[in-house]
């Protein structure tokens, strides 16, 4: 053989342990000379033989973990559900909990729309770890552990059918946690950013607590009630759906206006800002911030009559 076979078998066996490799040499060998010799007994080129024999076995590394019966998988189908169910679970309320309550220590510290960033740089940090972390202990237990002592599935394991409940636990968890976020930003008594020269000024104009963020103030409680309300009931009714478009509208309504006609914003805060003042950027931003706050309470409503005409009768 050529040093092409020399070069197959020194790339395989580099990826078999060394104990195994004077049984697999011989073996591997012989069945390559004598795939070649079958070729070349049908009339092909030796050297034309030997490349058609080695292409057809493939990747060495593949090889060689057909050999010794290495897993090429991180996590492999004895372990995958285990694996997913506990990594879905972990990430549906750990990195939003963290994060929320990162984002309320710095509100409280005075940070006021700057709390934004470090909840959600936070919260996904968060997620990172989890996901990487139970990655690894599955990994590694797939590999050093005996699938037996998984937990066995039961019929008790079954969830409830979709006729009992629509509207989970964690769907509950995730709207509480925006709705108290959103107290957090713009309600909070003590919502501020803080400057470089130590002077503190509210987002929010504080002339709205005249009569404009009560109200609004009221209408997120409300929310933040009838999420509680949805989850005990568990499935969306027609009523449902008014109630939640009927809330929908009494608070983005009033915050659309409050921002078309320049209210909602602290004038002294965008005094502060040079690039809000230039030109035509703080009509923009409010532009955008109108087109997301009508999109995301058209979505709300939309989705919720899609899920109350689903439900059956």
């Amino acid at each position: 053989m050529s040093s092409l076979t020399d070069r197959y078998l020194a790339a395989t066996l580099g990826s078999v342990p060394a104990h195994r490799r004077a049984e697999i040499a011989p073996e591997l060998r012989a069945s390559i000379e004598d795939a070649v010799d079958d070729r070349v007994g049908a009339g092909e080129d030796r050297s034309t033989a030997e490349r058609e024999v080695l292409t057809d076995l493939g990747n060495p590394q593949l090889l060689a973990a057909r050999y010794t019966g290495q897993r090429l998988q991180l996590i492999g189908p004895a372990y995958y559900l285990a694996w997913w169910n506990l990594l879905r679970t972990l990430l549906a309320y750990v990195p939003a909990l963290v994060g929320t309550v990162v984002g309320l220590v710095h509100l409280v510290d005075g940070d006021g729309f700057g709390a934004i960033g470090p909840a959600i740089g936070t919260a996904l940090s968060v997620a990172v770890h989890v996901a990487f972390w139970v990655t690894l202990v599955f990994a590694i237990w797939e590999r050093t552990g005996d699938a037996r002592h998984l937990p066995r599935w039961s019929l008790d394991d079954l969830p409830e059918a979709t006729t009992e409940r629509q509207i989970t636990l964690s769907d509950t968890v995730a709207a509480v946690v925006v709705l108290l976020f959103t107290v957090g930003v713009a309600f909070f008594p003590t919502q501020q950013l803080r400057f470089g020269d130590g002077e503190q000024l509210a987002i929010v104009d504080p002339a709205l607590w005249g009569f404009w963020l009560p109200v609004l103030l009221a209408v997120v409680v409300a929310m933040i009630v009838f999420e509680l309300v949805k989850y005990r009931v568990g499935h969306w009714t027609w009523g449902m759906v008014v109630v939640n478009a009927v809330l929908g509208v009494a608070f983005a309504v009033p915050v659309i206006w409050l921002l078309l006609t320049e209210q909602l914003l602290n004038p002294e805060l965008v005094a502060r800002f040079e690039w809000l003042r230039e030109g035509d950027n703080l009509g923009t931003v409010t532009v955008i911030t109108v087109v997301s706050i009508v999109a995301i309470t058209i979505w709300d409503v939309a989705d919720s009559v899609l899920k109350a005409r689903r439900w059956p009768r």
